[in-house]
């Protein structure tokens, strides 16, 4: 199965769960199992392939020229992380199934975890880091979906604002680390970063990329000082618990650590961050869960702990810290799995996750009791279990390294924190399921049905297995993961068996686990002596510094932003002029190498024209009708000049869009006042137009020094007009930029166009839904109208021209490619067509002939265009490379065509739905001489009562009026 597929797969799998829950909670469990499932198997097949050492890649150059390509590469580390992130989700899926209660949303609670699911395999799989920071703020997302899940708890919505701000914080920063990294290198592509380890620690970027990747990597796996938040995430669901301690979320940050290993480790920079922090964190979270009594909490403090127990072995940069801590990232997944789940069906039957109001469950939950305490015990670190082997090589490391030339700061506190370790694992085996039943639970506690405890249960047979049998279970997952990590190197000399001889890191062991059960049996004064101590809440500094950023921001935001446009243009045209003023200053200029052209009568005429209409827009602009008449003289005489330069694309363009913004400004008046009201001082409209009038002599001068000056680095234009036909098959080279060379451009805009129209026609709707549509209805014109609303002449004119019209629209349309015309001028001449219809004959007699549904239309013009960029791909092209050829279809001659035909089609389509949409949402309740307020209403596609209410009142207070 591609990789593709496989990171593809919980994505698309993801809408099933939310569409079946009609079905039963049943098939929406089944369709989100069906599909990891899938994607494990699928990972499966490539088992025998990682593990022989290879390594499969595939990819497709998305954007080449800047470094962006969607590459995925599976290795041993990303196949590890792989395996664990789909296979623990099958068993959340499945635990999830009977966990969650039938108020709550089963469907949406699947597609969320799917979508987590799919964000953390496209992080493990990546092969470009700029994709993979994509699928790092998914993971942001989708968590915050998950932990927020129920949205009833202000807890669970605290939790998820609290992990969103964050990692997200975090994440912004490795954005930055990512850059720079990928700038050292050359690439963005990690298979090549991997190999340029010398190059990128002898940059002087190298530190700034450490700090910054680091910071990405410490908030999402919950390192000092940023753990605080991962408690507070335990608001979620206890599957979402389950698979973000686990196997997800948290262990991105462990991950992206391992990946980038082979070149940012092995420096004191990376040695004294990465370790400190981990050993801190290990030691930090070891000891607050000794102190809680909230199950939930005191596994998610141990989970802090244990993260910062595998950056600490990273941070070590030595090959067999890093083997040890790849083989406790395995460990880890299996025991706080069933950890999780186990405290799960204790709040599920118990109906407390209070540690105080619990105990005894062996005698009524034996096999809940049975998975937790096998599981606890491997998280203390207890032979045989997993944990132990782990355990052991992360002591033995510690004994060999030194911190600021101390050989006891690091093993100290590592004996420390797998003292208070064991110590919280015993009160978690001991104070919940040891010792008397009681008769005050919340809930008579019993074991649940199979399906819950089934996927905990095989975990814990995983603990117990690999801890006996590691070295044939866990052995060549751990080599060829470890492989990866080092870099290809040989692996270091490691044994996973459970004796090593009497060794420095048994007797820290056992010191551990003896201390571990001093401290339980002193918990009681250690817990009054822990509430009163005084500490900081890390919460608590959380939201003051939330509120103080919020305070700070709004100053700004109300500062700078008063919601009066006049402010901003007047910030923004100081600061150019400041910056102009300074690159002037300081800069030089060549002497000019052209000389003026004669200029002729015409041209000065049509320039002085120009300015005359420029400057009666500004002295007339308060008159809306008078002023869009006199912008559309501006236009008139740009198109002109269009033409004058040799533009005829742009001189069409320019006059058919002035033709279409007329007509819709004009109709958009309807809704607004004639006049507009004086709102600044004259001494403010002074300033404003000092200000105006230097920025346009900079900008004026600007250009005509430019217009003197040859270029030193050759236009971009040159490479069009060589590339036009060889590269794009057509003569006109402006038509084939835009459906060629910036083809991407061009699709962004015909969806920028029917969004826009699509909001007219929302804003509308909403508009008319209130007064404003009774008043549109019973208004009186304030200056005499014509007696004949539609005349003869004009309607039938407009019936003769519009298949002439048309004609024209094909005729541009298909020259487009070798003339001037092309699709936009094309919609734009149809559309005005169309327009002419409307103008001549009414709205209501248009409306009711035309077939076309503009929604529609405007849809199928952008999935055309998409349809043909995607087309390019199964020739293994980027996305949107067109290519060209001649046909001979009988009796035609021989003529040549493009695929950028069809995407030109998509462009036609889409400006003649966004510009009739716009039309009908505008004119749909224009005021028109002789048409009644009730034959209005009825041609109104949307009535709604309240409105025709509303029309009726308004009409008979104006007939009491006139009476």
């Amino acid at each position: 199965m591609s990789l593709f597929l496989i990171a593809a797969l919980p994505f698309l799998g993801a809408v099933f769960p939310a569409l079946l829950i009609r079905a039963g909670r049943n098939a929406s469990a089944s369709a989100a199992g069906l599909t990891t499932f899938l994607a494990f198997v699928g990972l499966l097949l490539h088992a025998p392939a990682v593990f022989r050492g290879e390594v499969i890649q595939v990819g497709v150059d998305w954007l080449p020229g800047l470094g962006l390509n969607a590459n995925f590469f599976l290795d041993g580390l990303g196949f590890l992380f792989a395996a664990m992130i789909l296979g623990i989700g099958l068993l959340v899926i499945l635990y999830a199934r009977f966990y969650l209660s039938r108020e709550d949303p089963m469907g949406q609670f699947y597609t969320y975890l799917l979508l987590f699911q799919g964000a953390m395999v496209g992080i493990v799989l990546s092969d470009n880091i700029l994709l993979l920071l994509v699928f790092w703020e998914l993971t942001s997302l989708s968590s915050f979906l998950l932990i927020g899940y129920w949205k009833h708890l202000p807890e669970g919505r605290q939790g998820a604002r609290m992990a969103l701000a964050v990692t997200g914080s975090g994440g912004l920063a490795m954005i930055g680390g990512m850059m720079i990294l990928g700038n050292i290198a050359g690439s963005y592509d990690l298979s090549v970063i991997l190999q340029h380890k010398d190059m990128i620690q002898a940059s002087p970027l190298y530190l700034p990329a450490l700090i910054l990747i680091l910071l990405g990597c410490f908030t999402k796996s919950a390192q000092f000082p940023f753990h605080f938040w991962l408690p507070h995430a335990m608001a979620a669901p206890t599957p979402v618990s389950a698979y973000l301690h686990s196997a997800t979320m948290v262990k991105a940050g462990l991950f992206l650590m391992a990946r980038l290993w082979p070149v940012l480790a092995g420096t004191p920079e990376w040695f004294y961050i990465v370790a400190t922090t981990g050993l801190i964190t290990m030691f930090l979270g070891a000891v607050i869960a000794l102190f809680k009594d909230d199950l939930k909490a005191l596994l998610a403090f141990s989970t802090v702990s244990h993260l910062g127990l595998i950056t600490m072995l990273l941070g070590f940069g030595t090959k067999i810290a890093a083997v040890t801590a790849v083989f406790h990232i395995i460990n880890h997944a299996t025991f706080k799995a069933a950890l999780f789940m186990s405290a799960g069906i204790v709040d599920h039957e118990a109906h407390t996750r209070d540690i105080k109001r619990l105990g005894g469950l062996r005698h009524l939950m034996p096999v809940t009791a049975t998975i937790a305490i096998v599981a606890a015990l491997s998280m203390a670190g207890i032979p045989p279990f997993n944990g132990f082997l782990s355990k052991e090589m992360m002591l033995e490391e510690t004994v060999h390294t030194l911190w600021g030339g101390s050989h006891y700061v690091v093993p100290g506190l590592a004996l420390l924190a797998a003292l208070f370790s064991a110590a919280y694992s015993f009160r978690f085996i001991g104070h919940v399921f040891l010792g008397r039943t009681r008769d005050d639970y919340p809930a008579q506690p019993h074991d649940p049905g199979f399906g819950m405890w089934a996927g905990p249960g095989l975990l814990m047979m995983l603990v117990v297995l690999i801890g006996l049998f590691s070295a044939n279970l866990a052995g060549p997952l751990v080599a060829v993961a470890a492989g990866a990590v080092i870099g290809g190197a040989d692996l270091p000399y490691y044994s996973l068996k459970l004796w090593h001889g009497l060794t420095p890191a048994l007797y820290m062991s056992a010191g551990a686990v003896v201390g571990g059960l001093v401290l339980l049996k002193l918990h009681a004064p250690l817990m009054a002596a822990w509430n009163r101590a005084p500490r900081p809440e890390a919460k608590q500094i959380f939201d003051a510094l939330m509120r103080g950023l919020t305070k700070l921001s709004q100053l700004i935001t109300d500062g700078l932003h008063n919601g009066a446009i006049t402010r901003y243009a007047f910030v923004m045209m100081l600061f150019i002029i400041g910056l102009s003023y300074y690159a002037y200053a300081s800069g030089t200029l060549s002497l000019p190498s052209r000389t003026v052209q004669s200029v002729g009568p015409i041209t000065v005429i049509a320039w002085f024209c120009l300015m005359v209409a420029t400057l009666a827009v500004v002295a007339k602009h308060r008159q809306r009708q008078l002023s869009l008449v006199l912008i559309g003289v501006v236009g008139l005489v740009v198109s002109l000049g269009f033409n004058y330069l040799s533009a005829p694309d742009l001189a069409l363009t320019q006059l058919s869009v002035e033709v279409v913004t007329m007509v819709l400004l004009l109709l958009a008046l309807n809704f607004m006042p004639k006049d507009s009201p004086v709102e600044s001082p004259l001494w403010v409209r002074l300033r404003d137009g000092g200000i105006a009038m230097i920025a346009g002599l900079g900008a004026a001068t600007l250009i005509y020094m430019l217009m003197l000056r040859d270029f030193a680095m050759p236009s971009i234009s040159e490479f069009h007009l060589a590339n036009s036909y060889k590269g794009g098959g057509g003569t006109n080279v402006v038509n084939v930029i835009l459906v060629d060379f910036r083809g991407y451009d061009t699709f962004g805009e015909i969806i920028v166009l029917g969004i826009a129209a699509l909001v007219i026609y929302a804003l509308t709707e909403a508009v008319l839904g209130t007064r404003v549509r009774a008043y549109l209805l019973n208004r009186k014109p304030d200056i005499p109208q014509a007696g004949d609303a539609h005349p003869m002449m004009m309607v039938v004119a407009t019936r003769v021209m519009m298949p002439l019209a048309l004609m024209v629209a094909a005729y541009i349309f298909f020259r487009g490619h070798n003339l001037p015309g092309g699709g936009f001028i094309a919609g734009l001449i149809a559309a005005i067509a169309l327009l002419m219809q409307y103008m001549a004959s009414g709205f209501s007699w248009a409306s009711e002939r035309q077939r076309m549904f503009y929604h529609g239309t405007i849809g199928s013009g952008v999935l055309i265009a998409a349809a043909t960029g995607l087309g390019s791909w199964f020739s293994g092209l980027p996305f949107l490379t067109s290519a060209f050829g001649y046909l001979h279809w009988a009796p035609l001659e021989e003529f040549e065509w493009a695929t950028a035909a069809l995407f030109d089609l998509g462009v036609f389509l889409a400006v003649v739905g966004a510009v009739l949409l716009a039309l009908e949402s505008l004119a749909r309740f224009a005021w028109q001489p002789g048409i009644s307020s009730e034959h209005a209403m009825d041609i109104n596609p949307a009535r709604d009562h309240a409105a025709e209410e509303a029309a009726a009142e308004a009409a008979a207070a104006a007939a009491k009026g006139e009476a």
